[in-house]
């Protein structure tokens, strides 16, 4: 069986290198990932060379270390160079250092010597060889000779080749440069040459046994003249033509007690000609009659394989001809004749059973065994030679075998009260092929059956009031078998609505556990199915069914809120909570069951769940002064599932905004600029964002600069335009005299004074007054509004305003501050300085004036002069 598998391992081997174009040994390998060497340092034909050169050799891929042996490179010059060989798997390089300094002028050919193989086990296909020298010029060089040196067993009628490294000059490739010597005498033959190959064709046979010496000499020229670097000389030895003898065979002449699967074979003293060892040459007999069988061979031995096991107890004569021939076709000198007798069989037997012949009471899941008193041969071991049948019918089912026992599997339960005939034929054999001496049969019989019962369940039949967490049970009055008991066999339903769960089994009692808690005051139907069986495989005798009704609840309400409903005062960061009558199903708990609204606009933000509580996480702070209505819809359910009767709705208020209350600025806040008697954009492009620029009673005429000032959604309107415009520019400047009138006398809270330069201060919400100017210069103003977007500040100025760029003069807004809540209001004229970036209404009674590049978030309102944009402005709605 051994040569069978290495048969078989060879033929898979060449079967892969033949599809895929790579040699290999035990590997697998996708066909046709061949390595390669993909460069060399030095390249090909390389000259100069430093004498200290490492030669590295670098692969089309990573390659199994493992193959890289010190045998996997040869550098020669005038000899072999020794050196040390490592390999780099990192970038699939393979490097040589050469054990001392390269000679001169000297050229060299380097070989990577096959099989190196990948880590997939694909190898190089063939020996790569190139040259380089250390001088100026290529020296040719003899790469590869057949036989190559130190060949033995050569072929008597050899042909002798030695390939160059490069073209030569074939006039120089003769018999005086091309030498054969058989010690000093010189062997006779002609000398050819062709491409790079150089043949010597001994004229007659070499001797066989016999050492040989060929040289190439510095005679042989490349085709521009250039010798050998030295003479190049390899031996070899021709093949021994003494006569094969067979030197071992297995078994042993006149062995006894042979096993009957034996596999006869011969080892040879010489390799031999695998072609002579055939079925006619390699032959085994019983008495005259010749016994089937495959011959292989391998190495030194032949190896006889019957085609069926032998008989027991019998002599056998195995036979190697003399038509046996070693690889030189010298024959065996006579046939060579050996002879073993076979062990004598003992017929396995039965041993026991079980059930035990005539058992009864068997159960109807029995498996059936055989018990043998030898290991026995697993493939005789069938359906065919094991069979269990109920008088003439038989039983389907599996046959098994391990250790010395075979089990027979019935496809189905047995019949109860039935007998059964089991039967272990002559079929069945041991591992030395003998079989049983006659078949073996037991009977046995099989249990009375008593069909099981439910002798009670929980809760019981017609049972009311029943949790919601319930987990239903049924008890039987048997043991029963585990497997039988599941979702299919025990149910619960709510009508026709089967009730997801999950069913174990233990002791006596089957438990049904719901997925979900049951629904409140609803009829329940539990069963309990004919597919139930005992242990012994009976069934229920028809199926058990019980009903109860689970407790009615009431619908959850909330009970408390945060804030209570009407609540004022509330926090800007406050977490809004619900807490209900009883737990809820967090799963409809959700941003669409609780919402949180601001009039009819809903407020962003998150929802959880935990205990009987639910919170809405708004995700940014409420806005001050504001009503919010929160609701909790009745999508929001309990665990049993019931919803809410009704939503539940709540209110509050949050705290007031900081500061005073705002003037209104009503129909004027559409205007970006509103003036009494001009608009003027001196230089530069100017820009008034999503706003109007407005004048009155001045006329159009008195609106300069525009272009190149434009305004972006928003229109530019005079007193002189045509009806409606002057009455809407009438009331724009009353609402604008209004709200100038409310900021000049707000008095709450309480106005804090001021006076001089505010630069580099940070002012909270409130009301700042001063009894003359105001400017912003040391530094930026800062208005913090301390997490309240809604913040108001006053500014009361009784004389005029300035703001002035350099060091500082911007307004910044921290804390959520808002421009649009900030109001200047300037007793006479107000002037924003260059390059400042301001925040806020600007309300002036006589002027205001932007200087150049001065942007500013907010409006430009003046009661009777002129709004002046000196270079380059920007208003942007505040």
């Amino acid at each position: 069986m051994k040569i069978k598998i290495i048969w078989l391992m060879t033929a898979s081997v060449l079967l892969i290198a033949l599809i895929g174009g790579c040699k290999k040994d035990t590997y697998t390998d996708v066909p046709g990932a061949c390595p390669v060497v993909e460069s060399t340092i030095p390249v090909n034909l390389a000259t100069n060379v430093p004498i200290a050169q490492v030669i590295t050799v670098t692969f089309n891929k990573k390659m199994d270390p493992n193959s890289i042996l010190a045998s996997s490179f040869v550098l020669r010059g005038l000899s072999v160079v020794p050196g040390t060989l490592s390999y780099n798997e990192a970038n699939a390089t393979m490097s040589f250092v050469p054990t001392t300094t390269l000679a001169p002028n000297t050229t060299y050919t380097a070989k990577v010597v096959a099989p190196v193989r990948d880590f997939a086990g694909s190898a190089l296909q063939t020996d790569y060889i190139w040259t380089f020298s250390t001088g100026d010029t290529l020296s040719p060089m003899v790469i590869t000779t057949d036989p190559v040196n130190n060949a033995t067993g050569v072929l008597l009628n050899k042909i002798v080749t030695a390939t160059f490294s490069m073209p030569m000059d074939s006039l120089s490739i003769n018999s005086t440069t091309v030498t054969i010597k058989n010690g000093i005498v010189p062997v006779n033959g002609t000398v050819t040459y062709s491409g790079t190959v150089a043949t010597f064709s001994p004229t007659s046979t070499l001797a066989s046994n016999t050492l040989y010496t060929a040289t190439i000499t510095t005679g042989a020229k490349n085709k521009s003249g250039i010798p050998l670097g030295g003479n190049y000389v390899w031996t070899f030895k021709t093949i021994d033509t003494l006569p094969p003898t067979v030197i071992l065979t297995d078994p042993i002449n006149n062995a006894s007690g042979v096993v009957l699967n034996k596999q006869i074979s011969a080892k040879f003293s010489v390799p031999m000609d695998p072609l002579s060892i055939t079925t006619t040459t390699f032959t085994l007999k019983q008495g005259t009659t010749t016994i089937a069988g495959t011959v292989t061979y391998t190495d030194t031995t032949a190896l006889f394989t019957p085609a069926s096991s032998l008989a027991s107890n019998t002599l056998y004569t195995a036979t190697i001809t003399n038509g046996v021939k070693n690889k030189a076709g010298i024959s065996m000198t006579n046939n060579y004749t050996w002879k073993f007798t076979t062990l004598i069989l003992v017929s396995p037997t039965v041993i026991s059973t079980d059930p035990v012949n005539n058992a009864t009471g068997v159960p109807l899941n029995k498996v059936e065994s055989a018990t043998f008193s030898v290991p026995m041969d697993p493939l005789t071991i069938t359906t065919t030679t094991f069979t269990v049948k109920a008088g003439a019918v038989s039983v389907p089912g599996t046959v098994s075998y391990s250790g010395s026992t075979a089990l027979f599997t019935p496809a189905n339960p047995l019949a109860p009260s039935t007998l059964y005939t089991a039967t272990i034929t002559t079929g069945a054999r041991n591992t030395l092929g003998t079989p049983l001496a006659s078949n073996h049969v037991w009977t046995f019989t099989t249990v009375m059956l008593v069909s099981p019962t439910v002798i009670s369940t929980d809760p019981v039949n017609n049972a009311t009031g029943v949790p919601l967490n319930k987990v239903v049970g049924a008890t039987f009055s048997v043991p029963m078998d585990p497997l039988t008991i599941t979702t299919t066999t025990f149910t619960v339903k709510a009508g026709a609505v089967s009730v997801p769960g999950s069913v174990s089994y233990s002791g006596l009692t089957a438990l049904f556990t719901p997925a979900n808690p049951l629904a409140s005051n609803t009829l329940y139907t539990a069963s309990i199915t004919t597919g139930a069986r005992n242990t012994l495989g009976t069934p229920l005798a028809s199926n058990y069914v019980w009903t109860f009704t689970t407790l009615a609840l009431p619908p959850p309400t909330v009970i408390s809120t945060d804030p209570v409903n009407n609540a004022t005062g509330v926090a800007l960061n406050k977490i809004v909570g619900a807490t209900f009558s009883v737990p809820m199903d967090a799963a409809t708990i959700t941003t669409s069951t609780f919402t949180l609204k601001l009039g009819a606009a809903a407020v962003a933000g998150s929802v959880s769940y935990s205990g009987s509580t639910a919170t809405f996480t708004p995700s940014a702070n409420l806005q001050s002064g504001k009503t919010y209505t929160a609701t909790i819809t009745t999508g929001a359910k309990n665990q049993s599932g019931i919803a809410l009767v009704s939503n539940y709705v709540w209110t509050f208020a949050t705290k007031a905004p900081l500061g005073p209350q705002p003037p209104d600025l009503k129909s004027v806040a559409r205007f970006g600029i509103i003036a009494g008697v001009g608009v003027s954009n001196n230089a530069g492009f100017s820009v008034i964002n999503d706003m109007d620029v407005g004048i009155s009673p001045g006329a159009r005429s008195s609106i300069t600069g525009f272009p190149p000032a434009i305004v972006v959604n928003g229109a530019l309107y005079a007193a002189d335009d045509a009806a409606p415009v002057p009455a809407m520019l009438i009331q724009a400047k009353a609402d604008l005299t209004a709200a100038y009138l409310f900021a000049e006398g707000a008095s709450t809270p309480a106005p804090a004074t001021i006076s001089g330069d505010q630069g580099g201060k940070t002012l909270a919400p409130g009301i700042y007054k001063t009894t003359s100017t105001l400017s912003i210069q040391s530094g930026d103003l800062t208005l913090d509004a301390q997490g309240d977007p809604n913040a108001v500040w006053i500014f009361q100025i009784a004389s005029s305003f300035t703001t002035i760029g350099g060091a500082g003069g911007s307004v910044i807004l921290s804390g959520g501050a808002s421009a649009k809540n900030i109001y200047w209001q300037v007793g006479s004229s107000a002037t924003i300085g260059d390059f400042t970036a301001f925040k806020g209404n600007i309300m002036a009674l006589t002027s205001i004036t932007l200087n150049s590049n001065a942007t500013l978030v907010g409006r430009v309102l003046c009661i009777n002069g002129a709004v002046v944009l000196t270079s380059t402005n920007t208003i942007n709605k505040p």
